[in-house]
């Protein structure tokens, strides 16, 4: 059939497609590029001595959650805006359920638009798609006081239980723009977090439950709501 259409108009017919795909990811990462850093003030969480300090990693990479996390590996997103299917498929695998992340979306209301999930996906529109992925209940967690976000920290130790968060990169990093990944696993005598980022320029790192929780509680600008966590329980 495409032989029968001619060379000139498969041409055409492919730089339409091609222009539709730029198009696409342009309307979803164009915005946050021309946004201006109203977090370029704050010091990099990687300049702290425990950000990938290599006895701390070894010693969260021990923890319950971690070692099965570990063994089967993060899935990293396939582009910007795939970073909730990837965190999905992460903690599938962590469970022994091997998904591509683009299959995560098939079937579903949220399919890619020519492989871009335009907006991306909100914390609500994640637990819904990790409701349906697993058959689990998922708890959707918001504007946690410091100590009940430390319990659940502690809690993300727990094998019957895994958590995704959903945070704004900018109290983390001085850069960046809102984000989802699972959380690993906590060291509560030292009050870090240890977080299996989905993007692979990223990779695993710990940060203190204080300052993650301080990039949990942004405002989403899509939704108008405060991010959060998702909380799957496994069992």
């Amino acid at each position: 059939m495409l032989r029968a259409l001619g060379t000139k108009t498969i041409r055409r017919i492919l730089l339409g497609l091609a222009t539709l795909l730029v198009a696409a990811a342009g309307f979803t990462v164009g915005p946050l590029l021309l946004a201006p850093n109203e977090y370029d003030h704050i010091s990099s969480i990687e300049r702290e001595p425990a950000y990938r300090d290599r006895a701390r990693m070894t010693e969260a990479w021990s923890l319950p959650v971690a070692k099965l996390y570990r063994a089967k590996g993060i899935v990293h997103q396939s582009n910007a805006s795939f970073c909730g299917p990837a965190s999905i498929a992460t903690v599938l695998s962590s469970l022994g359920r091997s998904m591509p992340q683009d299959a995560v979306l098939d079937g579903t209301d949220y399919e890619p638009w020519f492989g871009v999930l335009l907006g991306g996906l909100t914390l609500d529109a994640l637990g819904d798609l990790l409701r349906q992925r697993t058959g689990k209940r998922v708890e959707v967690l918001r504007n946690l006081p410091i100590a009940d976000f430390r319990r659940h920290m502690a809690a993300t130790n727990d094998p019957k239980r895994r958590y995704i968060i959903n945070f704004h990169r900018g109290p983390l990093f001085g850069r960046g723009h809102g984000h989802h990944s699972p959380i690993l696993g906590y060291l509560p005598d030292q009050d870090l977090v240890l977080i299996g980022d989905v993007n692979a320029d990223y990779q695993p790192y710990l940060v203190r439950a204080d300052r993650l929780q301080r990039s949990v509680n942004t405002v989403d600008g899509e939704t108008g709501d405060l991010r959060g966590m998702l909380l799957l329980h496994a069992e």
